[in-house]
């Protein structure tokens, strides 16, 4: 009796461990760009505009399909882990997307401009997107863009809203995630 409580309480733990653990990539749910592809360089376009970059700061044209039937929103964020900084750098973060839409056009981090979702704080201090400005002679960094498809139809953020803190707010809500990964050096 003893060997089969042990084993119910295995079971029930592994269960619950389960249950917390974030939601597995949709193996349909597929992130895609004209402009980024996976594990290619980012055009220049796309780089940032300051620190002698000389880009054009416009975001990319992304699309995603295949998300599951409960995906009521979306957030999405771009961020390089190769920035010397020791904590990475967070390039883009927007959330609220409506859950009908297929994806942002090209240009759509403009902080500018009204748009039916949220542009948070990048780690440039400003709204928006904030392209691939990494120092002269590294070697490529890596700009992974997340999209994250979330069972509620909105997040209770601002638009001073931090990586951090979405990511705090997603807890529990994200139903799948896709990513592209794009390179930039200079």
């Amino acid at each position: 009796m003893e060997h089969m409580r042990t084993i119910l309480g295995i079971v029930l733990l592994v269960v619950a461990v389960l249950a917390q653990a974030p939601a597995a990539d949709s193996p349909t749910f597929s992130l895609t760009s004209t402009v980024w592809h996976d594990g290619k360089p980012i055009p220049l376009q796309s780089a940032f505009s300051g620190f002698g970059v000389g880009g054009g700061n416009v975001s990319p044209d992304l699309a995603w399909s295949g998300a599951p039937a409960t995906t009521q929103s979306y957030a999405l964020t771009i961020y390089d882990p190769d920035a010397p900084t020791g904590a990475g750098f967070w390039h883009w973060v927007v959330f609220n997307i409506p859950g009908t839409a297929p994806g942002l056009a090209a240009g759509a981090g403009d902080a500018t401009a009204k748009t039916a979702w949220t542009n948070g704080l990048t780690d440039y201090g400003s709204h928006g997107y904030g392209g691939p400005a990494p120092p002269p002679g590294d070697a490529p960094h890596h700009y992974i863009v997340t999209v994250y498809a979330l069972d509620v139809p909105k997040l209770d953020l601002t638009p001073d809203t931090t990586n951090a803190l979405l990511k705090f707010m997603m807890r529990g809500h994200v139903v799948a995630t896709a990513t592209l990964t794009g390179t930039f050096a200079r």
